[in-house]
């Protein structure tokens, strides 16, 4: 199934830039202006002389040193508080890229697997209809949006996404034919290993966080936001899970050699995903 990539939305003019987290960051020092005044001297003599009111020199100086004695209330702009981003390390950038390599083709695959289940499945049971497409649905959200991760950040895919969709489709055909419980049982195993795997990726940038924090640093909003996101896929692949049980998963015959057979065959294809 082909997915858009999306780029990233722009920026208002006057919006600070969000630095890309898998890009060196750049300081840029910070330049004044010297302020030139816009009237001559003359002119502004003139209109001192003109306004016999208006302030002048020591007046203001001798004001500024001297409490207000209005009721107006001053206000005065705060220091920024924002923590300074820290800057990934070579092997931290590494590890991001080959995790989001990893769960884009793992989308895929799954999108492959519903795909190719799906007809046989409805066919003898109508009733599942509804729940294939609302997995089908999910899964092919998580798609869509390490796709756009991947564009943003430049990851390249894995070199093996010709086998992994082949093996995907096969997998998803074979166990549809096997029945119902075969094809849910399909759906615990990938899923465990599914969640496994992101459960893995949240507990290290939790801990990147946590080292941040105590350095009086921060990861920055986009890593944020990719935790964030990381959790809500998580859980919706670890719903696949509840659901396939929930529709005799285990009730497939040869089911321990069924289920651990696909997840050996699921660490196999992480592992290799990550190197290639």
């Amino acid at each position: 199934m082909a997915a858009r990539l999306l780029t990233p939305r722009a920026l208002p003019r006057n919006a600070p830039q969000i630095p890309d987290f898998l890009a060196p960051l750049t300081v840029t020092p910070r330049t004044t202006t010297p302020r030139t005044c816009l009237l001559p001297r003359q002119r502004r003599t003139q209109s001192t002389a003109a306004n016999p009111h208006a302030p002048t020199p020591s007046s203001v100086a001798s004001s500024n040193l001297s409490p207000s004695t209005n009721n107006a209330t001053v206000s005065s702009t705060p220091l920024s508080t924002s923590k300074p981003v820290h800057e990934l390390s070579q092997e931290q950038r590494s590890f991001l890229s080959s995790a989001l390599r990893v769960n884009q083709t793992g989308e895929l695959a799954a999108i492959l697997i519903y795909a190719a289940q799906t007809p046989q499945l409805v066919r003898s049971h109508p009733h599942l209809r509804p729940l294939m497409k609302h997995m089908y649905d999910q899964e092919a959200g998580h798609y869509k949006f390490f796709n756009q991760v991947l564009a943003k950040h430049r990851v390249r895919p894995t070199a093996m996404t010709p086998v992994w969709t082949a093996a995907a489709s096969f997998l998803g055909w074979s166990t549809g034919v096997l029945g119902r419980e075969a094809a849910m049982a399909c759906t615990e195993a990938v899923e465990t290993e599914i969640g496994t795997h992101y459960n893995e990726q949240v507990r290290v940038l939790l801990d990147w966080s946590e080292k941040c924090k105590a350095r009086g640093e921060s990861l920055g909003p986009e890593l944020d936001e990719l935790v964030g996101e990381l959790r809500r896929i998580r859980d919706e692949e670890l719903e696949h899970l509840d659901h396939a049980v929930e529709n005799d998963a285990k009730e497939a015959k040869p089911y321990e050699l069924l289920t651990e057979g696909i997840r050996a065959g699921c660490r196999g294809a992480i592992w290799v995903s990550e190197r290639v």
